[in-house]
C-alpha cells in the first residue's frame, strides 16, 4: 500500500496596501496637505493643497488613481520650469513645444 499525498497548506493572500490619497505639496513642502479627488463621470482629477492653496486639473480615465493625478502635476511643474529657464536664457526660438501628455485621451480614437 502506498503513502497518501499530503494536501498543501493554503497560504493566506496579502492584502496590498491601500494607495496614498494626500501628498506633499510640491510648493509649500507640507507633508499630506495636498488631496486628491477623482470626478470619474465627467473624466476630472483634482488637487489641492490646504496650506497655500495650490491646485492642479487634469483629465483621467477610468483606471486612474490619484498618484497618476499628482505625478501629472509634477509632470506639469517641470514642463513650465524648463521653459522658464528657457526663456530667461534666451534661447526661447530653440525651445520645443511639449509633447501632449499620453494620458490625456478624447474619445475613442484608434479603439
Amino acid at each position: 500500500m502506498g503513502k497518501r499525498k499530503a494536501s498543501k497548506r493554503v497560504r493566506p493572500t496579502r492584502r496590498a496596501a491601500p494607495l496614498e490619497t494626500t501628498f506633499t505639496c510640491l510648493f509649500c513642502n507640507h507633508e499630506k496637505s495636498v488631496s486628491c479627488t477623482l470626478d470619474k463621470q465627467s473624466g476630472v482629477g483634482n488637487l489641492h493643497c490646504k496650506i497655500c492653496g495650490q491646485s492642479h486639473q487634469c483629465i483621467i480615465t477610468a483606471l486612474s488613481a490619484p498618484i497618476d493625478v499628482y505625478s501629472d502635476w509634477i509632470d506639469a511643474c517641470d514642463t513650465v520650469a524648463h521653459q522658464g529657464q528657457d526663456d530667461k536664457s534666451g534661447n526661447a526660438d530653440s525651445a520645443q513645444a511639449p509633447a501632449e501628455h499620453e494620458g490625456n485621451y478624447s474619445g475613442d480614437e484608434g479603439y
